[in-house]
């Protein structure tokens, strides 16, 4: 291992969104099969990182918030599968069969050798991040999660998520036109992650906060609480935001020459059945239908027709900081397996338009290098 000394060192990042598929063996889902066409990739980085969708646990509470939120334990080798060397599991599954399940999670990922953040048996743990050093580069993480199940939220001494909560309020613009919804990010969630951002920034070399947020199904939409708090952790010395939850891509922004990944969609993920919010009116009827309808072709992804849609956030790492960001387009295929997308594939240019569309009114270029995507200040 390099000594910290070695200012010329880099390292290459990997981050992932969504991972937690719900078919395995006994269905006729591999485990091994999903990352089969990534794994190359994830291989040849040196350190990687996504977010941990569901529970593992065989100690369910009652029926559970969602049913397919908590997976046996042998589920959770897709995680050793893809390399992660880190995870957050501040996100909206993780109290689903309640703290029993959250807390043996968070102990089976650590025995695996993963580091862990955003949940735990108390406030504190849930803020402790996860930190990983390679070659003489310390990179720590932190998890919060605005999507939050009821008496999920870690306290003092309750074991649960760390939160970064949202108050919602409603501007009328007249009696013919619709009204604006407003949103901003809690302040004491908010100053409690600034204050863990300012905790972290004097033990690493490079500090990254992981975000479970936003709409989602929806394509485009990033809601104000979610820039005015990637904003104020890059002010407070965060080097990189990454986002989970709406199920698809979401824009990239690149703020004071740092960059925000809005939602890094869907990695190895598959759920069983259709969500219930999808046959009320509102979606079945409503203008959002053009965007969010089902693909028939992945009945076991049912976020909506972008949900094949899916990107690796990287980033070249040193001493210094983030010395270069891009992103490797990929698509989920049939199986359920997310591909690397090569330049010169109709593919790749395909979600190069897409990733430019997404993130329009945010400040970003995107350029092609070799198979992936530089992005820059524009």
């Amino acid at each position: 291992m390099a000594t910290s000394s070695n200012n010329g060192t880099e390292i290459t990042f990997l981050g992932a969104g969504d991972c937690g598929p719900t078919h395995g063996p006994k269905d006729g889902f591999p485990i091994e099969r999903y990352t089969e066409l990534v794994r190359p990739t994830l291989a040849a980085a040196d350190m990687r990182f996504g977010n941990c969708e569901r529970q593992y646990s065989a100690r369910k509470v009652a029926d559970g918030l969602s049913t397919h939120g908590c997976q046996p334990p042998e589920m959770a080798s897709i995680f050793t599968d893809c390399g992660f060397d880190a995870v957050t599991i501040a996100n909206n599954h993780m109290y689903d069969f309640g703290p029993d399940a959250l807390l043996d999670t968070r102990a089976l990922l650590l025995e695996k050798g993963i580091q862990v953040t955003g949940a735990g048996r108390n406030i504190d743990e849930a803020c402790r991040p996860a930190i990983v050093e390679c070659k003489g580069i310390k990179v720590g993480f932190l998890g919060y999660c605005s999507f939050l199940p009821p008496g999920g939220v870690a306290g003092t001494d309750k074991v649960g998520i760390a939160p970064l909560r949202v108050n919602t309020y409603y501007e009328p613009r007249g009696p013919h036109a619709p009204t604006r919804v407003l949103t901003e990010p809690d302040a004491r969630d908010m100053k409690r992650i600034v204050d863990d951002i300012h905790a972290l920034r004097k033990q690493v070399d490079v500090l990254m906060v992981a975000f479970h947020w936003g709409v989602m199904w929806v394509p485009r939409v990033v809601s104000d609480y979610q820039v005015t708090a990637a904003h104020a952790c890059i002010d407070a010395g965060a080097d990189l935001i990454m986002g989970h939850h709406p199920h698809l891509p979401k824009a990239i922004e690149m703020y004071h020459g740092k960059a925000i990944f809005y939602s890094l969609s869907n990695f190895c993920m598959t759920k069983p059945k259709l969500h219930d919010a999808w046959k009320e009116a509102p979606w079945k009827h409503g203008a959002l239908r053009n965007h969010a309808d089902q693909d028939p072709d992945y009945p076991l992804l049912p976020y909506g027709k972008n949900a094949r849609r899916t990107l690796l956030a990287k980033a070249i790492l040193s001493k210094n900081g983030v010395k270069r960001v891009s992103f490797v387009p990929m698509m989920i295929d049939k199986l359920y397996r997310p591909e690397v997308l090569r330049a010169g594939d109709p593919r790749f240019d395909d979600m190069l338009g897409f990733m430019d569309w997404t993130s329009e009114g945010f400040d970003h270029k995107f350029t092609v290098a070799g198979d992936e995507i530089v992005v820059t200040s524009a």
